[in-house]
């Protein structure tokens, strides 16, 4: 089968839902109040969510989940991303399930999984540290061994989402060794476990982005998710999975800056005439066609290729470079176009640029991933 960019219609009735509750539960007001929380979300909210299934949406069936397919996860996110509505859907029922599904023993999953789906356990990867560097050699965390358990020592920072959480992913080194992606284990930590504290990062632009110390905290041997230092392969795989759903979050993002810009071009006048007569301002507008459209079919593409079983590596990178760029670029658009007031903290625009900023490093940033596909290609 081949690729069809076109929405089935199982995801047109699932893109018009997520729509529908945007429009319905979390219009512009909503959003506002909830990206000036810790947590980005209310327990009203959450819970709506989770009756309409869209924690699992990528959970099998036999672990309580929907089962649906990357490209039906896509498309939701992309809907969520027109709001752009913040919460842990992403870190807890994408990235944190991915993570759980690749990672874990089947005991392990069959125990989590539903738990995720339910909304009852919520995931924040606690991965990166001070380079903010998502490398194996990066890990600086220890995780010692003694007696059946294990003793965590460190910082994470840069943790998405981790106010939200009740339970962290965590990953540290368990053994030093020369390949540097071995000796990782992860762990799944209750955020409640003693001596786990976590700080919101200071900065108009952290936008839930937080610092998780670790100190001699001690978890049992049952909380290893999967082998003791063989943890790095099935994380990568978790993460590599969860990124185009993340990079289709940013295409909807950037699809709902560009139809207000276009509805405030076409309706604001100056020196007698709309401004998107001028000539600035209709260039803009193309550069936001341009990075939008990029986006868009670059992540749909890398979606199609996992659903089909296709090598998708190199379309994992090319989409994530492409989207982090785009929704930057879209959201410094649509501040030229709409001027000063799209600096009020009020003001539509300004929503994605927190979320823009913030998003534009998390699960690696351009030049990472743009370094990764020309290994690739030149390997």
């Amino acid at each position: 089968m081949g690729l069809d960019l076109k929405y089935t219609e199982s995801e047109q009735i699932l893109r018009k839902s997520a729509l529908d509750f945007l429009k319905r539960d979390a219009p512009k007001e909503v959003v506002q109040v909830l990206q000036e929380t810790d947590t980005g979300v209310t327990d009203v909210l959450w819970q709506k969510v989770v009756d309409m299934g869209w924690l699992g949406i990528i959970i099998p069936e036999e672990y309580g989940g929907v089962g649906s397919t990357l490209t039906s996860a896509g498309v939701l996110f992309e809907a969520l991303g027109t709001g752009p509505l913040p919460g842990p859907y992403f870190s807890s029922g994408i990235l944190g399930a991915s993570i759980i599904l690749e990672a874990a023993s089947e005991e392990q999953k069959q125990r989590i999984l539903p738990e995720v789906a339910e909304g009852r356990i919520i995931l924040a990867l606690a991965l990166t540290e001070e380079s903010y560097r998502w490398e194996p050699d990066a890990i600086q965390m220890s995780a010692e061994e003694k007696d059946g358990e294990f003793t965590l020592n460190g910082r994470k920072l840069f943790v998405m989402d981790a106010e939200a959480a009740t339970h962290l992913i965590v990953v540290a080194r368990t053994e030093k060794v020369d390949d540097r992606s071995k000796g990782i284990t992860v762990f799944l930590v209750d955020k409640q476990t003693p001596r786990v504290s976590v700080r919101r990062l200071p900065g108009f632009l952290s936008d839930r982005n937080f610092e998780v110390k670790l100190d001699s905290v001690k978890v049992p041997e049952s909380a290893v998710l999967g082998k003791v230092g063989g943890g790095w392969n099935p994380l990568k795989q978790g993460i590599d999975k969860s990124i185009p759903v993340l990079c289709a979050y940013k295409a909807g993002a950037c699809k709902a800056l560009f139809d207000a810009t276009m509805d405030y071009a076409r309706t604001r006048i100056q020196f007698s005439q709309p401004i998107g007569r001028f000539q600035r301002v209709q260039d803009l507008i193309i550069e936001m066609i341009d990075h939008m459209d990029a986006a868009k079919w670059s992540t749909y593409e890398c979606l199609w290729k996992l659903d089909n079983d296709r090598p998708a590596q190199q379309s994992i990178h090319l989409a994530k470079a492409i989207s982090s760029e785009a929704y930057w670029q879209v959201t410094n658009q649509a501040i030229k176009v709409f001027s000063g007031i799209s600096y009020s903290r009020e003001h539509y625009v300004s929503f994605h640029v927190k979320a823009s900023r913030s998003l534009y490093n998390f699960l690696g940033e351009p030049t990472y991933h743009r370094q990764k596909l020309a290994e690739l290609v030149l390997a």
